[in-house]
């Protein structure tokens, strides 16, 4: 398996913990995508990437429905890390299936 540590250290800063295994499954599930430096991060200022966010994460694979709450989720996860330029998105991914109690689900 890859050397995940460097999005377990992220997901720490932000969450406080973190569930290894979760963090393996979304890098998983992100694949390829995170070989690219800008699809591996989250452009939170790009309304397009934050509704690609919702509706490739929250919506199918986390089977969430709701726009604003699920923007409103967005912003929150967004919100909380504005003092880094660059959001991994394995750790927004992560701190939204964490505010939904769906990372039990992945």
């Amino acid at each position: 398996m890859a050397d995940n540590s460097k999005y377990y250290e992220d997901v720490k800063n932000y969450a406080g913990s973190c569930d290894e295994a979760a963090v393996d499954k979304i890098v998983k599930h992100l694949g390829i995508a995170l070989r690219n430096r800008d699809s591996a991060l989250v452009s939170a200022s790009d309304p397009k990437e934050l509704e690609r966010v919702r509706e490739s994460w929250l919506k199918k694979k986390l089977g969430l429905s709701g726009d604003a709450e699920l923007d409103a989720a967005i912003q929150t996860v967004v919100g909380k890390m504005k003092g880094d330029r660059s959001k991994e998105r394995v750790t927004v991914y992560y701190m939204l299936a964490e505010h939904f109690n769906k990372l039990g689900a992945l």
